[in-house]
């Protein structure tokens, strides 16, 4: 049985309890027993490789200990043994000796909840993840992206908007190109499910580990920043799942909250990899963290003003943003240019429509540069769709061999990329023309005419959109003209009480 085939089976038991109410309740009941499966699963490997290995979990709360047989506790034993032991002593847990991995699984049940009411539910869910599901195997460790996905459409379907789900062709080829090195520190501010990480995790295994210190390296040197706690706690998991023995830089926090210039010249990293939320709006406050020139509530736009701070002298970033950032005017133009400015914006890759579905038809594009150097010109690569394909969906999801294109064609920046052609598909703009445009990247491929499309589906598909659009655009422009009068009101009171 497939991982997402055991974890729709553990679904629709929970659906019987009368504790669990809706999607998202339903998976943060899932997600920390699938945090303690994994970390014992991990657990056996430790213990084979180091004879003096210590748990930090106390051996009556070990996964093993409580859940592993299936004729083991249950009913309202199994019931008050996780909600008056399990929960309350991890909540509490304190480090044996230097071993941060207590620190680790206490932040992990800060946030988490047992929901379930029935003990009987409970084990059968217990044993549904014991028979169906081994992490110590390799495909199943392969199929856990496919389960992040499906939890991910599940959180979606609740009302939690701003989850998306990289498709793992993405992720992987923005991690190719960025190329972070063994030593080097890599960081996503926005980690969500720790997908980016992941993937330069496998890429720094498999181009520049070679020996056990190696490893150590590439231990310290993976961060996350995420917001919201389940997409945390799944990162922390996924981290766990990868070989990251302690993934104590995976932090439960907004990135944003704090300011800008408050981040030292020591928390510099030397690539960032990302798809920080869009579309959103942070809260009131925020904005202030951040220089009057730069100050918004879109919270992508903030991210991005963070990424170019963090970045060293050289360093690298691989980001997705929409095309609202390229054509944007206002604070965006000001981004823009400051971007330009500071960073060598030396290509961006523009997807075709349906790569982010079913989270977001709106379009997307793949920005890499490089800090320190100002833009001179920037090449642009549209994305085509593989033969035979108007979309992507579930059964023919985007492929990472549809990049080799890009990749054969890219060149080295050491060079100044001189090996670059244009060709139907890649094209190049100089920064003086982007300055005449005022900063607009929105700009068409030269060598191709416009399609049009007289297919009824794609016109009323597009008509929808073009509608959501608007009414996004519309709410927008109802947020800051609130935002104006209400500024307008208490200047008027400030000057009445004068």
């Amino acid at each position: 049985m497939s991982i997402s085939t055991t974890i729709k089976s553990i679904q629709d038991i929970m659906r019987k309890d009368v504790g669990v109410d809706g999607d998202a309740q339903r998976i943060g009941q899932l997600v920390w027993m699938l945090f303690l499966k994994i970390f014992d699963d991990r657990e056996q490997e430790w213990e084979l490789f180091d004879d003096d290995y210590q748990s930090p979990i106390p051996e009556e709360l070990r996964w093993r200990s409580w859940a592993a047989d299936p004729e083991g506790m249950t009913g309202d034993e199994l019931k008050q043994f996780i909600d008056n032991q399990l929960f309350p002593r991890l909540q509490n847990l304190e480090a044996v000796g230097d071993d941060q991995r207590a620190f680790v699984i206490r932040n992990v049940f800060e946030d988490a909840y047992n929901y379930m009411k029935s003990g009987q539910l409970l084990r059968q869910v217990i044993n549904k993840l014991e028979d169906g599901i081994d992490f110590n195997k390799a495909q199943a460790r392969h199929e856990f992206g496919d389960m992040y996905e499906q939890i991910l459409k599940d959180l979606q379907s609740a009302g939690n908007a701003g989850e998306f789900y990289t498709p793992r062709a993405v992720t992987e080829f923005m991690v190719n190109r960025a190329d972070p090195r063994l030593d080097e520190k890599v960081m996503d501010p926005a980690c969500g499910t720790g997908g980016f990480l992941t993937c330069a995790i496998e890429h720094k295994r498999k181009n520049y580990v070679k020996t056990a210190d190696d490893e150590k390296v590439l231990q310290a040197s993976i961060h996350g920043v995420e917001k919201k706690p389940l997409p945390h706690l799944l990162a922390t998991t996924n981290m766990i799942l990868h070989g990251i023995e302690v993934p104590n830089q995976i932090r439960h926090d907004n990135t944003l909250a704090r300011p800008l210039i408050s981040w030292g010249p020591k928390e510099r990293v030397d690539v960032i990899v990302a798809n920080p939320p869009f579309g959103g709006m942070e809260e009131d406050g925020i904005e202030t963290n951040f220089p009057t020139a730069f100050r918004t509530r879109e919270t992508a736009d903030l991210f991005m003003t963070l990424f170019i701070h963090l970045l060293k002298p050289g360093g690298r970033a691989a980001v997705v943003l929409p095309d609202g950032f390229l054509f944007g005017e206002g604070m965006k133009t000001r981004l823009k240019e400051k971007l330009l400015e500071e960073c060598n914006l030396h290509t961006i890759v523009r997807l075709p429509n349906g790569v982010f579905n079913p989270y977001t038809s709106i379009k997307t594009n793949l920005l890499f540069f490089t800090k320190g150097q100002p833009t001179r010109q920037v090449w642009y690569y549209e994305h085509p769709y593989p033969e035979g394909y108007k979309s992507y969906s579930k059964t023919k999801p985007m492929q990472f061999k549809e990049f080799q294109a890009e990749i054969g064609w890219w060149g080295s920046e050491q060079d100044g990329f001189a090996a670059r052609e244009e060709n139907e598909h890649a094209w190049k703009v100089s920064i003086d023309d982007i300055k005449a445009r005022n900063y607009n990247l929105d700009i068409k491929n030269p060598h191709q005419d416009e399609q049009i499309s007289h297919d009824p589906d794609e016109l009323l598909a597009q008509y929808a959109e073009q509608q959501r659009e608007i009414q996004a655009l519309r709410d927008q422009l109802k947020d800051i003209l609130a935002e104006a009068l209400s500024g307008s009101t208490e200047s008027a009171r400030q000057e009445e009480t004068a």
